[in-house]
């Protein structure tokens, strides 16, 4: 017997029937029916309920949580961000296996004191909300809470209650706010493995954080900070350090204890120079380090093999380690707004290099040959129709899929050796008319 599900437009939920899970959704224009062997429509509703443990009504312009979603008692996760609510009812503490709930982006004022009687969940997002802080205090009643984002609550100091109660938090988010400084409780989040501290107000590093030797995650982009605590270093679990849009001037060689840092973003700085000991970052496979002021890399650098990415946009560098190749893993390269005057010849030996940026240097338009064969490029920069007195451009053996429409503007004569596939061609630029029409008609033949 089919029988109509009686749920808001706009809806998706998931329904566990004898663990088989059902999932459901309900457009603005039409209504799902579903076939149950039930007696009454009562009875089927009553039997959804009981089952429904997933409900995504984001983005429903609702003013309050809908009491059709409030008797899901059963429900344990439950998302309700981006819409219009202004209150969290009391009704809230029916939701008692909730382990995920979404308010994020409403305009929840405050948080009422039965959301504390929910101990099963386990994440809770309440950003973007205009919400009273002192109010705050209610989260910490929830002892099992693992991941807490408060981000872009105007908040100007982290609620000292929630770093002692909320011993299980593991991911903690606080970014877009006010904040100057956390409380010294917070060493109290000893399993903390995330901290998201972006776009606030620090001046100086938080030196708490390096008492919380779970963290593998730290994000403390676009502060005011100028230094790092040499106590960095006994973050021995950090696998994510993410410092760029600050004012840092140097880089404590502490930092390089951190054996396990495989993402490193320290762009928008001060730097002039890099600890020699980068080297024993030897998990890092990305690194990002644009717009400081470096002029020169450490060799040492060069025995990063795995490193995939680098970023070295405006940063002052004329030249390369003569051992840059030894960079074996390296798959994306940008070297743009820098003051080469040649092309740096030790990025041919970049066996893995796939993605080259040279864009707004110095290069000198007298240069004539121009040698970049048997690498794994597959775009040239567009920028070489400055190089007017060009004469030899060797780029076979490579993964190019097309040539950048600006070589068409190299002047003089210019001979070019490309390969696609197993053919090798020789082009031969007298005019742009030519060239054109040449290269079309190779292109087409393969």
């Amino acid at each position: 017997m089919s029988e109509l599900i009686e749920c808001p437009p706009g809806h998706m939920f998931k329904v566990r029937f004898s663990n088989v899970v059902t999932s459901l959704f309900l457009d603005a224009n039409e209504q799902i029916w579903e076939t149950v062997q039930a007696k009454e429509e009562s009875e089927f509703s009553n039997a959804v309920k009981h089952h429904v443990f997933f409900m995504d009504s984001a983005q429903q312009k609702h003013t309050e949580i809908p009491v059709s979603i409030l008797d899901l008692e059963d429900l344990e996760e439950l998302h309700l961000e981006k819409n219009l609510i202004e209150v969290i009812p009391k009704e809230i503490c029916h939701f008692q296996n909730i382990k995920v709930l979404y308010l994020n982006n409403n305009n929840i004022t405050d948080i009422c004191e039965e959301l504390g009687e929910l101990q099963n969940l386990q994440s809770l997002d309440l950003s973007s909300n205009p919400l009273n802080h002192k109010s705050l205090d209610v989260i910490s009643k929830i002892h099992r809470l693992q991941e807490l984002r408060l981000y872009d609550i105007n908040l100007e100091e982290f609620p000292v209650q929630l770093c002692k109660h909320l011993h299980h938090l593991q991911l903690l988010g606080l970014s877009n706010n006010k904040l100057k400084s956390l409380p010294p409780e917070v060493t109290n989040l000893i399993h903390l493995k995330e901290i998201y501290l972006q776009n606030n107000a620090f001046q100086s590093f938080p030196i708490q954080i390096c008492a919380l030797t779970a963290l593998q995650v730290v994000d403390l982009e676009k502060n005011k900070l100028t230094s790092l605590p040499a106590d960095i270093g006994s973050l021995c679990n950090l696998v994510k350090l993410f410092m760029s849009f600050n004012k840092l001037s140097f880089i404590p060689k502490t930092l390089c204890q951190c054996k396990k840092l495989a993402v490193l973003d320290l762009s928008g700085n001060r730097l002039h120079k890099l600890p020699h000991d980068i080297s024993e970052l030897k998990a890092l496979n990305e690194l990002g380090l644009s717009n400081n002021e470096l002029k020169m890399l450490p060799p040492t650098i060069c025995q990063l093999r795995r490193l995939n990415v680098l970023y070295l946009k405006n940063t002052g560098l004329s030249t390369l380690p003569a051992t840059f190749a030894e960079l074996e893993s390296l798959t994306i390269l940008d070297l743009s707004q820098n003051c080469f005057t040649d092309f740096p010849h030790e990025i041919c030996g970049l066996i893995q290099l796939q993605v080259l940026s040279m864009d707004d240097n110095l290069m000198s338009t007298n240069l004539k040959e121009l040698y970049i064969e048997n690498n794994n490029l597959e775009f040239l920069p567009s920028t070489l129709n400055l190089l007017h007195n060009l004469e030899v451009l060797d780029c076979h053996n490579n993964n190019l899929k097309q040539l950048p429409d600006t070589i068409c503007q190299l002047h003089g004569k210019v001979l070019v050796i490309v390969l696609y596939g197993t053919q090798c061609y020789v082009i031969i630029i007298s005019n742009c008319s030519y060239f054109l029409l040449r290269f079309a008609k190779i292109a087409s033949s393969k």
